[in-house]
């Protein structure tokens, strides 16, 4: 059995001097605002796995109003859907991940990104995805107030 799931995120910028995507840390003269650690691309990886389990969503298991999750590190939100996929006897076949903004530029951290979710998702770098896009100065993201992220994943049933 194979399951599909679809996440999405957005966070706006704040003043600040680092974002953090895919777990990594990224410099940069803005950082995103949010309850946890904002890391927009984990957020939607989360969803995307707890959408295919049918599990609801992050908000749902992790909510901004729970002084717990203040500052969190996202990656804990994403070893805690892996886990219930494991439980109910599924894994990550695939992972296809874009972030949408302007600023900063993130093809040249691509490579550290997928590293990263490599090790944390404990799944092979060539069925890793990110991609970056722009929405050409169109929205929110296109006049630089933010940054959005929409994720697919494929689960796999074990037995």
């Amino acid at each position: 059995m194979f399951r599909v799931g679809t996440g999405f995120d957005v966070h706006a910028f704040e003043p600040g001097n680092k974002i953090y995507l895919c777990g990594v840390e990224i410099p940069f003269d803005k950082s995103l605002a949010g309850h946890s650690d904002a890391d927009v691309a984990l957020h939607a990886l989360t969803d995307a796995i707890l959408g295919a389990l049918a599990l609801g969503d992050i908000g749902l298991h992790f909510p901004d109003t729970d002084e717990k999750w203040k500052k969190a590190d996202s990656v804990i939100f994403l070893n805690w859907s892996i886990k219930r996929a494991k439980q109910r006897n599924f894994r990550l076949s695939n992972i296809d991940l874009t972030i949408i903004c302007e600023k900063p530029k993130i093809n040249s951290f691509r490579e550290q990104l997928i590293g990263n979710l490599s090790k944390i998702c404990s799944l092979e770098s060539d069925k890793i995805n990110v991609k970056a896009t722009t929405t050409e100065r169109l929205g929110f993201t296109g006049r630089e107030e933010g940054i959005a992220s929409i994720c697919s994943v494929l689960l796999y049933e074990t037995s």
